[in-house]
């Protein structure tokens, strides 16, 4: 009683909004996940029969994040937990979330095909080449190591609105800061023309736009420190592709989520997410994942099991059944 009257006083704020029934469900937030909520809303607007049109956008999971906080989207994709930066602003605008999460990804390292060099890179090589003092100074692939030719070395990767970005920087260089002079985009297709066209290339992004693309990319292999290991489907579910397996979301409001067009999306979202990601190039939960994720949503779980950042050494059931804080 005490958690639901925490709740009531966060949302009585908008309860006399205008917030009816919308017409429009309106979703965004991060490009990795946007192929997996577009997939399951196109189903669901040929599907239902009450007139409710999904409306998905992308700006990244941080631009995505400052939307839902300010009360403009009701779901946020999300690839990486919410920060305890956006944590406080929902908290301060009175916006309660449910944190649902939906796939696996494997962040996946590419370059182009005619790289004939690079077969694998380890996390301390990727450090080498994303930490903020390796710019300017690290622009050529020898560098990074002595077999490696004498060729420019040039970079793509997410925007600094990506969760992507805020994922591979914390778990490479362990802080939120790379460097700033590479191509960077929150439109993962921008990036995939980019290394594709560029044989001296490297580029990071979701393992949806590797599947996609496998003809104009190549992915390394990564060592984490235990060998070598190829981003695939069976190398996130036995947790050996370290360190970039990781869990994607939605970020539901609590608000919203009490409308029944919204109750009916995402309980269809819960229940269709095993068969549509891998349609679209992600690693669906085990099933346990999605039946906690259904549970969580249909008891009102508000909060985020994370504490404001990546934890890629425990399990989704490990992660769903810790205590959520708001």
């Amino acid at each position: 009683l005490a958690v639901a009257g925490v709740i009531a006083a966060i949302v009585a704020p908008l309860a006399g909004s205008k917030q009816q029934a919308p017409q429009v469900i309106r979703v965004d937030g991060s490009s990795t996940v946007f192929p997996i909520t577009d997939a399951i809303a196109k189903n669901y607007n040929q599907e239902n029969k009450r007139g409710i049109e999904v409306k998905v956008d992308i700006s990244g999971t941080g631009g995505g994040f400052r939307k839902f906080c300010a009360g403009e989207t009701d779901i946020s994709n999300a690839s990486r937990p919410i920060s305890q930066t956006e944590m406080e602003a929902c908290k301060q605008a009175g916006i309660a979330y449910i944190e649902l999460p939906i796939a696996f990804d494997a962040l996946t390292i590419v370059v182009h095909p005619q790289n004939t060099w690079a077969k694998d890179i380890t996390v301390a090589e990727l450090k080498k080449i994303w930490e903020p003092a390796a710019q300017g100074k690290i622009t050529n692939w020898q560098q990074v190591r002595s077999t490696y030719p004498n060729r420019p070395l040039q970079l793509f990767g997410p925007g600094k609105d990506s969760g992507t970005f805020d994922y591979f920087t914390d778990v490479t260089i362990g802080d939120e800061v790379s460097r700033t002079d590479y191509t960077g985009s929150e439109d993962d297709e921008v990036l995939v023309k980019g290394v594709s066209e560029n044989p001296n290339a490297l580029g990071y992004f979701g393992f949806a736009y590797y599947e996609a693309n496998q003809s104009r990319l190549k992915a390394l292999l990564v060592d984490g420190g235990k060998g070598s290991v190829r981003p695939s489907r069976q190398t996130v579910e036995k947790a050996q592709y370290q360190p970039f397996s990781r869990p994607l979301f939605i970020y539901v409001n609590f608000q919203s989520a009490q409308k029944p067009d919204m109750q009916a999306f995402v309980e269809y979202y819960l229940k269709n997410a095993g068969r549509l990601v891998e349609t679209v190039g992600y690693i669906p939960l085990p099933e346990e994942g999605y039946h906690l994720s259904y549970v969580h949503f249909n008891r009102g779980k508000v909060g985020t099991v994370f504490e404001g950042k990546p934890q890629p050494n425990l399990t989704i059931g490990e992660l769903l059944r810790k205590q959520a804080i708001f």
